[in-house]
């Protein structure tokens, strides 16, 4: 491609961007919306979120999970909140994958940390991920509350969490663009919420 053709891709992509905002917005504002005051409500009662996912969704989670027990707006002091990311502790996930296998890796963690009333938030772009799927198995087993943020058709998950937020695009880039844009929706109207 020489740098005319860049700009064009450049262009196109920002156009394919904000046209999925917009459906995003529009076909998912409600739910977001809805989503938020669950998750205010857990953490109004004394429960906490734990949150998880494979590969970029892992690193999606950190983030997520460092928004909430920091802040994201900056012109906000409040209380950190009680968020874990169960993707961050490699001695705990190498040691599961040797110990139970790699579809455990969340699910012992779920076993340990997670109580009634908690919520387990996954994040999988293709709904279809076994370790995340057993996850939320283990959450409900324990009288969880759980979401998913989701992409593509929802796989599996959708019909599983209580809660899907689901991105209906096929490409995994657009997808976690975006997750990411949720997850700071998120946090904001939860911050919000417990202010």
């Amino acid at each position: 491609m020489n740098n005319d053709e860049k700009l064009i891709y450049i262009q196109k992509l920002g156009d394919e961007c904000a046209v999925l905002r917009k459906a995003v917005t529009a076909e998912l504002g409600q739910t977001i919306l809805d989503t938020a005051a669950v998750m205010s409500g857990v953490i109004g009662s004394g429960g906490k979120i734990l949150i998880t996912g494979n590969g970029g969704s892992a690193a999606d989670a950190s983030h997520f999970a460092g928004e909430m027990i920091v802040r994201l707006s900056s012109d906000k002091n409040r209380q950190s909140l009680p968020v874990i990311a169960l993707s961050v502790d490699p001695a705990v996930m190498t040691a599961a994958a040797n110990d139970y296998g790699y579809e455990r890796i969340f699910s012992r963690q779920v076993e340990g940390l997670g109580n009634k009333g908690d919520m387990l938030f996954v994040m999988s772009t293709s709904g279809n991920s076994p370790n995340i799927i057993k996850a939320v198995q283990t959450a409900e087993s324990q009288g969880m509350i759980t979401v998913g943020l989701l992409g593509g058709t929802g796989g599996k998950l959708a019909g599983m969490v209580d809660r899907a937020i689901v991105i209906p695009h096929p490409s995994t880039q657009r997808i976690q663009e975006e997750h990411i844009f949720i997850i700071h929706l998120l946090v904001g109207l939860v911050e919000s919420d417990l202010i």
